[in-house]
Order: C-alpha cells, then sequence, then structure tokens
C-alpha cells in the first residue's frame, strides 16, 4: 500500500468554496463529538487562518465550527483558554459575543482526524444573527463603537484573574515580522527593489520606536488582537457583537488599535475611522500622545504583518479589491508613517 502523507496547512480545503460541504472525515467527526443529528449540514463559510462552517439543523444555522491548522496552538488548552476568557466576558456583560459550545463530553475543544491521521482541533460557537461589519456599506460611523468595545476588553483584562491552566500565546515584535512571524513573511510578496527598501527602512524604524515600549500592566494585557470589522456582526437593532477570537493572545493594547484597520490603513476613510476609533476608546480609558506614536509604529508593523499574511493565505479570504491593493497600500502606508510616526491620527 502507498503511505499517505498529511497535506500541509489548511491544504485540506483549498478544493473547497463557500457553501461546499465539509469533507466527509471533518463531517462524522463532528457529528460524533458534538452530537448532532444525522442530516445536518456543515458547510463551508471561508478559509482564512482557520476553516470556518456554518452548522445547520433542520436548515436553521445554530452554530459556526471553526477549524485550526495543524500546530497553530500549542494544544487544547489554548483553544478550552479563548472559550474561557470569550464566557467570562459574556458573563460580566463586558461585550456582547457569542457563547461556546461544548462538546457531548462537556470541553469546547474536539480532535477530529483527517484521512491521513491528522488531528485538527475544531472549536464551536453559538450561530450570531445578523450582517458582518465589513459587509455593510459605510462602517466608518461605527468606528466609535470599536474603540469603547475595545476599550471594555482592555479593561476587563485588567481585573480578570484567568483560570488556572490558561494557556493564550503572546503578540511580540517577533511573532509579527522576521524569521519567526507566526505568518508569512512580507518580504516574500511581489515587490520590486525599490519598494523592498522602502518597506524595509520603514520597519527598521517601526521597530526602533517600539524598541523600548514597556509591558507594564498598564499597556500590556489579554487582547482580542483582531477587532476589525471582519470579526464584528450588526443585527437588526443595530448592536455590536464580538467575534473571531481565535488570534486573542498576550500584547500592547495598543496593538488592538493596529488590528482596528487591518488591510484597510490606505484607504481615504482610514484617519477618519481612527479618530472615531479613539474618541470611543477614551470615553472609557486614557488614549494619549504616546498612545498615538506607539499605535502608529504598531499600525505599520500591522500593516507589514499582513502584507505577509497574504503570502501564505487564499486570495478569497479578502475582498477582491483589498487584496489588489496590498503590495501599492503598503507602500503608501509606509511612505506616511516614515512622514509622521502619528500618521493615522494626523
Amino acid at each position: 500500500m502507498t503511505e499517505l502523507s498529511a497535506p500541509a496547512a489548511l491544504d485540506a480545503f483549498d478544493h473547497l468554496v463557500k457553501g461546499d460541504p465539509a469533507p466527509v472525515w471533518l463531517y462524522e467527526g463532528v457529528i460524533e463529538a458534538w452530537g448532532y443529528p444525522l442530516g445536518t449540514a456543515l458547510d463551508l463559510i471561508t478559509v482564512s487562518e482557520n476553516a470556518t462552517f456554518v452548522v445547520r439543523v433542520d436548515d436553521a444555522p445554530v452554530a459556526v465550527l471553526r477549524v485550526a491548522r495543524p500546530g497553530y496552538m500549542s494544544g487544547t488548552a489554548a483553544f478550552e483558554s479563548e472559550v474561557a476568557w470569550v464566557r467570562s466576558l459574556a458573563a460580566e456583560g463586558v461585550a456582547r459575543v457569542p457563547a461556546g459550545v461544548p462538546t457531548l463530553d462537556g470541553t469546547f475543544v474536539a480532535m477530529v482526524p483527517d484521512a491521513y491521521g491528522t488531528p485538527w482541533a475544531c472549536v464551536s460557537y453559538a450561530f450570531v444573527r445578523g450582517q458582518v461589519l465589513e459587509d455593510i456599506a459605510d462602517p466608518v460611523p461605527y468606528y466609535r463603537r470599536i474603540g469603547a468595545t475595545t476599550a471594555r476588553l482592555h479593561e476587563h483584562s485588567l481585573r480578570w484573574t484567568p483560570p488556572p491552566g490558561f494557556d493564550r500565546h503572546a503578540w511580540d515584535l517577533p511573532h509579527m515580522v522576521g524569521p519567526d512571524c507566526r505568518w508569512g513573511r512580507w518580504e516574500s510578496a511581489d515587490l520590486g527593489s525599490a519598494e523592498l527598501t522602502l518597506l524595509a527602512r520603514a520597519q527598521r524604524v517601526a521597530l526602533e520606536v517600539l524598541a523600548q515600549v514597556p509591558r507594564d500592566p498598564g499597556v500590556w494585557g489579554l487582547i482580542h488582537a483582531d477587532l476589525r470589522p471582519s470579526n464584528l456582526m450588526v443585527d437588526d437593532e443595530d448592536r455590536l457583537t464580538v467575534i473571531d477570537f481565535d488570534d486573542s493572545g498576550w500584547s500592547w493594547f495598543w496593538y488592538d488599535f493596529a488590528a482596528a484597520f487591518s488591510f484597510i490603513e490606505h484607504l481615504p476613510d482610514a484617519p477618519t475611522m481612527a479618530a472615531h476609533w479613539v474618541e470611543g476608546y477614551r470615553e472609557v480609558r486614557p488614549f494619549t500622545g504616546s498612545d498615538a506614536r506607539y499605535g502608529g509604529a504598531l499600525s505599520m508593523v500591522r500593516r507589514l504583518q499582513m502584507l505577509g499574511w497574504t503570502t501564505t493565505h487564499r486570495a478569497d479570504a479578502l475582498p477582491p479589491e483589498l487584496w489588489a491593493a496590498q503590495v501599492p497600500g503598503t507602500v503608501q502606508v509606509a511612505e506616511r508613517f516614515l512622514a509622521s510616526a502619528t500618521w493615522l491620527l494626523d
């Protein structure tokens, strides 16, 4: 018998497009782990950092299943820890968040083996009705609320005592850019020599700004790390729900500022969004001139980080116009940052 080799990363889902049913191995594993009835539908939503599926019972959406690529987290404790934080946010009324859906054995993570025997970590949250903020024609007016919501998450992070065994990764600078970055390297993007030189200079200046940034409790803690329009739902009553905590981990609170504008920092509306975000944040917590400088540097690093992300992810993980704008947009961002450290708020 020929020995099969396991697919790398999320290649197991490369043949799927939105709306396609899950592979048989995943479908059967999910049905067994969560006890859904036969006839349950498990259809792809998107393949990005994870493969995400909607779970439908009797044609009604009941849950969203997230399937992480093997090795993305250190073990099941990291996923259980994510759910623990989300449950605490819900219990204290900090923000509207989806409820974790436990498996039949009471845990929130199921390790489902594929046809090669490779285990995939699966986590499920209750389905949230509404529209993704990214799909709304004008998301700009929502940024004040995004800033205020982010500040409330930070306040909770400062006072919350994680349960024993809590395990989430850290977003240190080497995990964002450089040879040990968590996603792809921006240097692998389709760049000309002048663009490479410019972006390398912008990275060097940003890292110099951040080199002496402290990790004091007031500025470092547990954060969402990806609180942008694609991870916010708006319901019929115009209420925001924060979703997708898979990137949550320890970092500077300023990184949540940077993440709020992921992929769109080059757009003409970005400074207005940033101003609204800061206004909302200041309703809950201070945001000073130094914060703006560190946030601006992290925004530059985040832009480079996400340019690297595009080198290892599917193009359909972003709207086509944003995907096409990543290289020229990053060049624009670098030019603006090098002209002013607080470029997003000037």
